[in-house]
């Protein structure tokens, strides 16, 4: 089970908890997957401090990444990255295992 975040989405990540003035030593980037969006799942992305016995955890580029076992089925080789655009800013996901995507870009279908 993998779940990597590029060097640029890290920073990015850990820009926003400086922002936000969390604490960076117990601020975990929370991934999941809830069902719903345009094609049945979408990505969930989120700062907390609450970790569970059950969430699986990675340091990925110094960002200490967390998921839940059910979710962690659904993102296994997702590539998490950041673009910052004309066309816009975001987190942008690159899921092999999605059969397919919206043109959002936020849900997929397996």
């Amino acid at each position: 089970m993998a779940i990597a975040l590029t060097e640029r989405a890290a920073q990015e990540v850990k820009t926003i908890i400086e922002q936000n003035q969390l604490p960076a030593d117990k601020t975990y980037l929370r991934m999941g997957v809830k069902g719903g969006g345009c094609s049945g799942f979408s990505y969930a992305l989120d700062l907390t401090e609450a970790k569970s016995e059950q969430d699986e955890e990675w340091d990925v580029h110094g960002v200490k990444v967390v998921c839940d076992q059910k979710s962690a089925l659904y993102l296994d080789g997702v590539t998490v990255d950041f673009k910052d655009s004309v066309m816009g800013r975001g987190f942008v996901f690159n899921n092999p295992n999605a059969s397919g995507t919206c043109g959002c870009g936020s849900s997929f279908s397996v």
